[in-house]
This record gives C-alpha cells, sequence and structure tokens, in this order.
C-alpha cells in the first residue's frame, strides 16, 4: 500500500485539514496551551468528520446533481468553503455559545487564564502593578499597549508609566518614557481600574 497513491493522498487531506483548521482556529480564538502537531491528528480527523456531519446534505445535494458539470467554478468554490472556511465558522459559533451565560451555566469558560480573558477584551486601564518586593509600578494600558496570552508566559507592556502622589492616585506622566514592560516573575499583584 502507497500513500503517495493520489487517491489515498486526497482522502487524507480531506480527513485532516478541515479539523487541522479548525484546530488552528480554535487556538486563535482561544489561546491557551498548545499541543505537538503530531498529537492532534486524530483530533483533526474527528473534526473533519464533524465537518462533513454538518455539511452532509449541501454535500449530497451538490453531489447528485449537475454542477460539477454545469459550472466548475461554483463546484470547486464550494469544496474551498467545505475544506477552509467552513471550519473556521465552525469555530466562530462554538466560541459564540461558550461564550454566553447560558451555557457557562453548565460548562466551564473557555479562556483558561484570567489574565487572556481581561485583556482580551482590549479595554483601557488604569493599572498598578504590585511587584514581590513591594514596590508599585502605575501606568495606562490603552490602545498601544499590550499583554501576551498563553502560552506565552505574562508579560504587560503599558504605554504609559505614571507617578503616584501620596494618597495612591495617579499624578502624572513620567517624562521621556517610552512605557514600561514588566514580567510576570516579577508581579505580586495587579489592580485595574476603568
Amino acid at each position: 500500500m502507497d500513500i503517495w497513491e493520489i487517491d489515498k493522498l486526497a482522502l487524507f487531506l480531506a480527513f485532516v485539514i478541515p479539523g487541522f483548521i479548525s484546530i488552528k482556529a480554535y487556538q486563535l480564538a482561544f489561546p491557551g496551551t498548545e499541543r505537538a502537531t503530531s498529537d492532534q491528528l486524530i483530533d483533526a480527523i474527528a473534526y473533519s468528520s464533524i465537518n462533513y456531519a454538518l455539511l452532509i446534505f449541501p454535500i449530497i445535494s451538490i453531489e447528485s446533481g449537475n454542477l460539477q458539470d454545469s459550472c466548475k467554478f461554483l463546484y470547486y468554490l464550494f469544496y474551498v468553503f467545505v475544506l477552509f472556511i467552513a471550519p473556521i465558522i465552525w469555530v466562530l459559533i462554538w466560541k459564540y455559545l461558550r461564550t454566553r451565560n447560558f451555557f457557562q451555566r453548565n460548562a466551564p469558560h473557555p479562556t483558561a487564564k484570567p489574565w487572556d480573558y481581561i485583556f482580551a477584551q482590549r479595554k483601557p486601564y488604569w493599572v498598578k502593578v504590585t511587584l514581590k518586593n513591594g514596590t508599585i509600578i502605575a501606568g495606562r494600558y490603552a490602545a498601544k499597549s499590550f499583554a501576551s496570552s498563553a502560552p506565552a508566559p505574562e508579560q504587560i507592556y503599558l504605554e504609559e508609566t505614571w507617578l503616584l502622589n501620596d494618597k495612591g492616585g495617579f499624578e502624572r506622566a513620567k517624562n521621556n518614557t517610552a512605557g514600561v514592560i514588566i514580567l510576570s516573575s516579577e508581579i505580586s499583584h495587579i489592580e485595574l481600574r476603568s
């Protein structure tokens, strides 16, 4: 049995490509721990099968009609949709469902870490980062700021660094600074203010 025969290769790709696209789209939608690609082969085949099961009626309709003979472009465009676009659509629908309140009553939130959940919302915050040695770094997390996401270790870039007054309030932005990068290994806790 030669795996490089066209029919076997086409069958392999048909049952792996949509699943891998779903897996990668899910990893982008919900950053988390990544697994080696070789460990995801069974999952990819399962997700491809789910993709075909959800699209079984359109596939049967296209295959039983004469679209392949009458309009090859639309026929191939349909299969581009089946192989490459539908797997992403299923992930978007799944993300929508998993982030709704009615679904979360019975299942955990798909975002593994509060860090990723908060910073994925891209809301601006006034931030006080307390380091393990007790030092407080204050700043503004806004449009040009950045926070890492899983599986990378937590790091935060604040585009503005601020001085605090004696009462702990934000007094003014520091002069001549382009912000600050803070590593999670140094952080004790973070306070966010709207």
